[in-house]
């Protein structure tokens, strides 16, 4: 068996394993990444992220065509197929894998492909299938191996009618209804797709309202939008069973309702990649979805071995993932670089997406907070009416003394990257994060961020 000696192994080389190796190579540790899957990327890469956003871009375009009345100069209305629509998205991984290959490359950091096994803290072996000839001996250990749909052992995944979110990435046909169950984030991102492409959607949903954690006014008009496209939203429905047969898949309710469709798409849950990782031989024990604890610095129980990513649960995104990745490796190797990932923006790329940053209204007014409001509405923004894009708003939440901001809620295109100008403003300290700032600036016209001013002006005649 050979035998290589780093400062600091890696498991897994999605966004937390990239932002460890790159934050400790950088500051001259000598890393390893230890990574089950040919190529790096991670299932951000390859089954999550960048594939289902892609695959949501192309369905937009073909929402635009089939609705925009410039285009009916050139034909009719298209019916596009799934796979076809799949297509798009295999372009964006294949620059995604070049670019973040050459990162390791140019950072001189070993990459190991295989399943890594603890032996004991400072050692692991690289698994191909059931043999090791490699064994890595290291100072510190950065688990960072992502996670994977909840699968219960009650519904059969190898049915070509039922899928999972990294399977239905694969589906060949385009079905006409399909059944998604849990209305968390991916749920309601599918949902937005398949009612997209004209697909007719039963979302059944466990709880009482979508997205429960965002603003209420923009839980609303995400059920809104979905209902006018044609979904079929249920609330407050628990799954108790699924028969299939080569036609089509019925659900049946704990409530004994039943509902069928074409396929069924499981949407509720993720559970951490910690099976056969050899955690037992640490010492270190998950919760039942598989994930691992950490301290306020990323450590697990055992000292010299840190986790990031959605393998220590909340908030599962990739954005926090490659930050806490960065976290662990400065606490490693140059601690007075690190910090803690807290605000966390919030990025739902449903049709029209979703971002918010800070409190809701609900958590202020539990807090007592003297709070106000202030609204944008997209309908009345330029850049919005010459993009033919009007659906949504801005929301701003401020102290109503100090004038502070205190959240910030959009809904509507591009509400992602809107998002970012008031989270600049609201991470300023002092003076600087108030509302006063998006009064006294000049924004570009026309342009969506000036929807701030808007906003900013619509809370102050409020006071």
């Amino acid at each position: 068996m050979a035998d290589y000696h780093y400062d600091v192994v890696i498991i897994g080389a999605g966004p937390a394993g990239e932002g460890a190796a790159m934050n400790a190579a950088k500051n001259g540790k000598k890393v390893a990444v230890v990574e089950d899957k040919n190529m790096v990327g991670g299932n951000c890469t390859h089954w999550g992220t960048i594939p289902s956003k892609a695959l949501r871009h192309a369905v937009k375009q073909i929402i635009s065509f089939n609705t925009n009345p410039m285009f009916r100069d050139i034909g009719e209305p298209r019916w596009f197929s799934f796979p076809r629509v799949l297509k798009s998205a295999e372009r964006v991984i294949a620059k995604q894998v070049k670019l973040r290959t050459q990162f390791y490359g140019r950072n001189r950091i070993s990459v190991y492909t295989g399943k890594a096994h603890f032996v004991d803290a400072n050692t692991v072996d690289v698994f191909n299938g059931t043999v090791s000839n490699t064994r890595l001996h290291t100072k510190e250990v950065v688990i960072a191996t992502g996670s994977s749909p909840w699968r219960p052992s009650n519904i059969d995944f190898n049915h070509p009618r039922v899928y999972d979110s990294d399977t239905v990435l694969q589906l060949e046909h385009t079905p006409r209804t399909i059944i998604i169950y849990g209305a968390g984030v991916i749920g309601c991102e599918y949902a937005s797709i398949f009612s997209g492409l004209g697909v007719k959607v039963d979302l059944i949903h466990p709880g009482d309202r979508l997205l429960n954690f965002l603003d209420d006014e923009i839980s609303d008009a995400l059920s809104y939008h979905l209902r006018d496209k044609g979904a079929l939203i249920r609330h407050n429905e628990q799954f108790d069973s699924l028969e299939i047969n080569e036609r089509y898949v019925t659900m049946r309710m704990a409530s004994g309702k039943k509902v069928k469709a074409d396929a069924f798409l499981w949407a509720a849950g993720r559970s951490g990649n910690t099976k056969d990782l050899g955690l037992e031989n640490i010492g270190l024990e998950t919760n039942s979805r598989g994930q691992l604890e950490v301290d306020q610095e990323y450590r697990t129980a055992v000292d010299n071995v840190y986790a990031v990513g959605d393998v220590i649960g909340w908030p599962a995104l990739a954005s926090a993932a490659y930050d806490q990745g960065r976290a662990a490796a400065a606490k490693i190797s140059k601690p007075e670089d690190f910090r803690f990932v807290s605000t966390v923006p919030t990025g739902i790329y449903t049709i029209p997406e979703i971002s918010s940053v800070g409190k809701t209204e609900h958590q202020l007014t539990e807090e007592k907070v003297p709070y106000e409001v202030g609204q944008a509405f997209f309908k009345s923004i330029a850049r919005a009416q010459i993009t033919g894009e009007g659906v949504g708003m801005l929301k701003l939440l401020f102290h109503r003394e100090t004038l502070e901001i205190l959240g910030i809620h959009c809904f509507g295109d591009q509400a992602a990257e809107i998002v970012h100008i008031g989270q600049a403003i609201m991470e300023q300290k002092g003076e600087g994060n108030t509302l006063k700032y998006f009064v006294n600036t000049t924004f570009n016209y026309p342009t969506m961020a000036e929807a701030y001013r808007v906003a900013a002006l619509n809370g102050l005649n409020r006071l």
